[in-house]
């Protein structure tokens, strides 16, 4: 069994209409390509990529901090409500295969903190405003050398995104129930 590609865009929960073009044009690309839209379910840049991603057809889960279904914005087509607050930027992060940052402020480093410990590829848009954009080309910490990929605009972000998710490996590895493919 083959499963589809997961992309967690992450970013800001106000409205930054820069920040909201970039995630509504990257949400509308990550339908087109046949992958899952892995979000927050909340305004801003969750609900432009959501809304990107519906009009392209796409899959949209949001896995929302509330203990609600009905806690996600109109876009979402699963909602996974998680009840933990913003501990719930952890299972964002885990849900995708790769991580785009598009802005963002406090709960957005928080993901970006999360996916890089768990050593997720981590795309951000460099002309956003926020997080993502001060981050870009940079290495955390010593723990290992992966650097935040900066992307210039659209086509480059498109363009590596494309790369990053047809160089995950383990994702042409046999599933096997119980068994990490990595």
């Amino acid at each position: 069994m083959t499963r589809k590609v997961q992309i967690t865009v992450i970013g800001d929960s106000i409205e930054i209409e820069t920040n909201n073009k970039i995630a509504y044009d990257i949400g509308k690309f990550i339908a087109e390509k046949g992958w899952v839209l892995i979000n927050g379910g909340r305004a801003g840049v969750m609900e432009s990529s959501a809304r990107g991603a519906s009009d392209a057809g796409g899959i949209i889960v949001s896995i929302t901090p509330d203990d609600d279904l009905f806690s996600a914005n109109e876009f979402s087509t699963i909602t996974i409500p998680s009840g933990m607050g913003f501990a719930r930027n952890m299972t964002n992060v885990l849900a995708g295969d790769v991580i785009v940052g598009i802005g963002g402020g406090a709960g957005t480093l928080s993901e970006i903190g999360y996916a890089w410990c768990y050593r997720k590829p981590i795309i951000v848009a460099e002309w956003s405003q926020g997080w993502s954009s001060k981050l870009a080309d940079t290495t955390l910490d010593h723990r290992h050398n992966m650097k935040l990929v900066g992307a210039k605009d659209m086509d480059a972000l498109k363009k590596i995104l494309e790369e990053t998710v047809n160089n995950l490996d383990y994702l042409n590895k046999p599933y096997i129930a119980g068994k990490s493919r990595e």
